[in-house]
């Protein structure tokens, strides 16, 4: 594999960002209340595909904003459907793998899917919760 690297560059090292998991109503009932404070990030990703995963991998490389500023939730389609058709009955949105939702004053402020899903989307509403 060294001569490949060489060949074609290494593997860029994967960030990893501060997911707290999304698994039962009680926390989505918090993230909604904490949603006054500060923007609410819920990524809902289907552990078996290919394409939310590298969507996953891509939000994650190029977050560029403060953790602290946001909280961002983590949603395993697969062993929580339940919470996913919850959060699409609760605010009218239907529902999507992978999708990202971002709540703010406890209404959703930007719901996007696939490759529309971005952190300059979050970055921006940070900043405006600022100004």
């Amino acid at each position: 594999m060294g001569f490949f690297n060489n060949m074609f560059g290494s593997k860029q090292e994967q960030r990893s960002l501060n997911w707290k998991v999304l698994d039962d109503s009680a926390q989505l009932d918090h993230a909604i209340e904490a949603s006054n404070k500060k923007p609410v990030v819920i990524f809902k990703h289907s552990t078996r595909c290919g394409i939310s995963r590298m969507v996953l991998n891509q939000f994650q490389n190029n977050a560029d904003f403060d953790e602290d500023q946001v909280l961002l939730l983590y949603l395993d389609l697969l062993a929580h459907r339940d919470i996913s058709n919850e959060i699409s009955e609760r605010f009218g949105i239907l529902h999507q793998s992978p999708q990202m939702i971002i709540l703010q004053n406890a209404e959703v402020v930007h719901h996007s899917s696939h490759s529309a899903i971005v952190p300059s989307t979050v970055e921006n509403i940070i900043n405006q919760t600022q100004n």
